[in-house]
């Protein structure tokens, strides 16, 4: 038996994300982070007949037994499931994007859990799943024998009863680096157009000029960006088009990167500034204008990409793209 001072065991469940874009293979298990202790089980709740029900008998043991619980993504579905049937004593959420900021307002709005890029109305899906996403709302909240927590390194403004954590990369900073440092720059791509947001051609252009731009030689892909449109940009740019197996801020960190990261408004321009503090690494946001969104675009888009850029650490740059002569070019200030 385990003495008082003795901390619980952790244990890590993983389940992989869609790709419902990328036709990439599907992800695979990462290796066991053994020499940080954790014990780590791969999921595959996704994988056809049975595997949700496989899924939840598996976690059911542990999650009812948890005296804490840490969740990547409130918006998951799968998440929001889990939840429901077992309903953790103390729950956390761990910062899994710009959502976090999203999820925080949401939470504290007393609204239903939507991603921010998602249209307002309910299809079908949404309204067999509305129970089961209402009672998570009420998980993820704080009550009567049920604290919440939010670790982020993002700016969010805590719901009532809520503890926020900063989180500022010291353990990736201690772990890793410092990179070593290339020539030029590293785009950061975004998946803004798989989501039905930004207008492909301009993202396409905007991609270019960039390059051309900052001197860029590669573009770091989002996990959910489409083949067909990366091998768009690999073939007009010339830039080497890479997806990264682990989170930016590790590769980024590990080395080697570029003296300038540019990227679309996305975590990163939050992230790595605390990722790379005292590198030198520049670290830059391009802001999306509103000619770029398509017409389907939900109406909380621009509002949304525009607060990720506003509240970006103040040592990252902001580029603005705005017209040029001729018509169909860029630059950038």
């Amino acid at each position: 038996m385990a003495s008082a001072t003795t901390p619980p065991p952790l244990v890590f469940f993983s389940l992989p994300p869609p790709h419902p874009f990328s036709g990439a293979p599907p992800p695979r298990p990462p290796p066991p982070p053994r020499d940080e202790g954790l014990t780590v089980h791969w999921q595959e709740a996704r994988d056809g007949g049975g595997a949700l029900l496989r899924t939840l008998r598996r976690l059911a043991g542990p999650l009812r037994s948890a005296e804490r619980v840490i969740i990547g993504d409130p918006f998951s579905r799968y998440v929001q499931l889990l939840l429901t049937l077992f309903g953790p004593r103390h729950l956390t959420v761990v910062d899994d994007g710009t959502a976090t900021m999203e999820f925080a307002a949401q939470l504290g709005r007393g609204e239903r859990l939507v991603r921010w890029h998602r249209k307002g109305s309910l299809g079908p899906r949404e309204l067999v799943l509305a129970p089961v996403t209402t009672l998570a709302r009420r998980r993820l909240a704080p009550a009567r024998g049920r604290t919440v927590e939010i670790f982020t390194s993002l700016p969010v403004e805590a719901p009532a009863g809520v503890e926020v954590t900063g989180n500022a990369y010291a353990w990736t900073r201690a772990r890793f680096g410092p990179p070593l440092l290339t020539g030029g720059a590293d785009l950061v791509g975004t998946s803004l157009v798989e989501t039905g947001v930004v207008d492909a051609d301009h993202y396409a252009r905007v991609v270019g000029e960039l390059a051309d731009a900052h001197g860029a030689t590669r573009y770091f892909a989002h996990r959910r960006e489409g083949a067909e449109k990366l091998h768009r940009i690999a073939v007009d740019t010339g830039l080497q088009v890479v997806r990264p197996e682990l989170p930016l801020e590790l590769v980024a960190r590990r080395g080697p990167v570029g003296r300038t990261i540019v990227s679309f408004p996305s975590t990163v321009v939050h992230t790595l500034p605390l990722a790379l503090a005292g590198t030198g690494v520049r670290v830059a946001v391009c802001e999306v204008a509103p000619e770029w969104l398509r017409a389907t675009a939900s109406p909380r888009a621009q509002g949304f990409l525009s607060g990720v850029t506003g509240t970006a650490a103040h040592e990252v740059d902001r580029l603005t793209a705005r017209p040029a002569r001729p018509a169909d070019r860029l630059e950038f200030g």
